[in-house]
């Protein structure tokens, strides 16, 4: 293993368990969440396995956060990472408002045009 891809593999290691933890998620509840087994958990945290982009992207989905997230290095305190996932969810809220609201005006307007 060169030396960048096993700094990756310590970084998403160590990101996945801190989202993990943040999360108050225990390995055996986040591969449920995943569709994964808890030893695959295990071995990713542990640094002793990659995970295929579809694994990656169940895992993102499950720690609800952006993918490209578990590849950040950690230099973020816990308070960083709050802000972070706060943001996250402002910007979910956001989209979602802006679908409803415009769902609803498109219910308003279809109702309005009938006798």
């Amino acid at each position: 293993m060169s030396d960048k891809t096993g700094t990756l593999r310590k970084v998403l290691s160590a990101n996945i368990k801190k989202y993990r933890e943040f999360l108050g998620l225990t390995q055996e509840k986040l591969a449920e969440t995943a569709g994964i087994s808890a030893n695959m958990i295990n071995d990713i945290e542990g640094c002793r396995t990659w995970i295929s982009d579809k694994t990656l992207v169940s895992l993102a989905a499950a720690l609800k956060v952006e993918t490209y997230r578990l590849f950040l290095p950690l230099t973020v305190s816990d308070n960083d990472m709050a802000t972070t996932a706060m943001t996250d969810l402002a910007q979910d809220l956001q989209k979602i408002r802006k679908d409803f609201n415009s769902s609803f005006d498109s219910a308003l307007k279809s109702r309005s045009l009938k006798p």
